[in-house]
């Protein structure tokens, strides 16, 4: 892996926000609910979003927004995250990135307002501004159409089944009706509003010294030294382990580490990735870690 950067790194916090701000003319960091694409180009097609193992449709887990600074073309960009729900995949993690200039066909040269727009109401979108229509079910591009209707749209057999049984057989006679009627699938995770705070700069090992002074100044010299002999025997693994949790429990609600470059923090020292395990990237460069999720997003 690249030498990683050193730099500020951003905490991500899931929380409650209105259906508004998580748009895509918003250009939001979410996690669950459908993806906000911000525009056709690019979007992965059903090939490309079907689990590698058991074939179904990957779902949507998360989006950062996530623009390059000096990159005319990336102004707006987003990095999206897929995985596998499927018992026993339960993987299949796949990143596709969408981004647009900012000056685009779609949405303002400004800023988005932090005001909520004149209608708020909690209806779906499933058309983007460049016409391009979206399954009913996860919210990716949607290639098929019910043969019925010719108003709904799918990725998928397996996603036009799944929305005929819980709704659509009903409403499929009122086209005019059904766009605002969006079963309960029980496909997506639960949407929340991903907030970005810059880590506070304490180092772990300042934490872990600190701690380490408390413990041995109330417990005396004897239990002092017996602490020094355990800890030369400590395992690698239990050090990885450690600082894991050592900086994590600085911020414990954390389910995002964002920052180009930035190094991964382990939980363990197993499969480590070295450098000649990770594939350059289809331009010849060196790939870098942008991001690091927490499972318990999912």
């Amino acid at each position: 892996m690249a030498a990683a950067a050193a730099r500020p790194v951003e905490l991500g916090f899931a929380e409650s926000a209105p259906a508004w701000r998580l748009r895509s003319e918003q250009f939001p960091s979410k996690v669950g609910g459908r993806p906000a694409w911000l525009g056709a180009a690019g979007l992965p097609g059903p090939r490309a979003l079907a689990c590698a193992l058991c074939g179904r449709p990957l779902s949507f887990l998360l989006q950062v927004y996530a623009p390059l600074p000096g990159r005319a073309d990336a102004f707006h960009r987003g990095i999206f995250l897929f995985c596998c729900r499927e018992p026993p995949c339960c993987a299949g993690l796949r990143v596709f990135r969408n981004q647009l200039p900012r000056k685009n066909d779609f949405y303002s040269y400004e800023p988005p307002s932090e005001n909520p727009p004149p209608e708020t109401g909690e209806s779906v979108c499933l058309q983007l501004k460049s016409g391009a229509h979206l399954c009913r079910v996860c919210g990716c591009l949607g290639p098929k159409t019910c043969s019925r209707c010719h108003k709904a749209y799918y990725c998928s057999k397996e996603h036009q089944t799944l929305d005929w049984r819980l709704g659509h057989k009903q409403t499929c006679a009122q086209p005019d009706h059904f766009d605002h009627i969006i079963p309960d699938h029980n496909f997506l995770f639960p949407e929340f509003e991903i907030v970005i705070e810059t880590e506070e700069e304490i180092m772990p090992e300042v934490v872990e010294k600190e701690d380490y002074s408390e413990i041995t100044g109330s417990m005396g010299e004897a239990l002092e030294e017996e602490l020094d002999s355990m800890a030369k025997h400590e395992s690698r693994e239990d050090t990885i382990f450690q600082k894991f949790k050592t900086q994590i429990a600085l911020e414990p609600e954390q389910i995002l580490r964002y920052g180009r470059g930035i190094a991964p923090i382990w939980i363990s020292g197993e499969n480590i990735p070295q450098e000649k395990d990770i594939p350059d990237c289809p331009c010849g460069a060196k790939r870098i870690l942008e991001f690091q999720f927490s499972d318990t997003v999912c």
